[in-house]
């Protein structure tokens, strides 16, 4: 699917664009679906069971309190996505394993890198909605990312 998020913001002047300063990891520059939503806190588990069983298509949120202190995903969990063919991974929090991340055509977006990896609790919360990036992030909500952006809105605008 094709889209550009100055388009949609043309289009739909409601649309909410958080303040999000991200990195692309993977190959895909552009992707976009309806979120499910993960909040941790340097521990990853529950990105994992996201992972393994959300539906195809659909894009996973990660809150992870803007921590730079470990990695969130690495290329075993892009992998994953890669196979469940989800839509995309949208970090606020670290990825590991840049170089392999983008060899992969998978879309994944976060603050940076960290080499350490996450504890493995089980703590945090799935399916709530986030605040980061002076914006809501609503499970069910829709998700559109580029280079020039992140778009959200309660409905599919393509």
């Amino acid at each position: 699917m094709s889209f550009h998020t100055t388009d949609l913001c043309d289009a739909h002047p409601d649309v909410v664009v958080p303040l999000f300063d991200y990195r692309f990891f993977g190959q895909k520059r552009s992707f976009c679906g309806p979120i499910a939503t993960v909040q941790v806190f340097e521990d990853n588990v529950l990105v994992r069971q996201a992972l393994e069983t959300l539906p195809a298509g659909t894009l996973l949120v990660v809150d992870g309190g803007g921590s730079r202190r470990c990695a969130l995903l690495g290329d075993r969990l892009a992998a994953i996505a890669l196979e469940r063919e989800l839509a995309g991974v949208i970090i606020n929090g670290c990825v590991r394993d840049a170089a392999e991340l983008a060899t992969m055509d998978v879309g994944v977006v976060a603050l940076g890198t960290h080499p350490r990896k996450s504890n493995k609790h089980g703590t945090g919360q799935a399916d709530v909605v986030l605040s980061f990036g002076e914006a809501l992030w609503h499970p069910g909500a829709f998700a559109y990312v580029d280079a020039d952006g992140i778009v959200l809105a309660p409905q599919p605008l393509l």
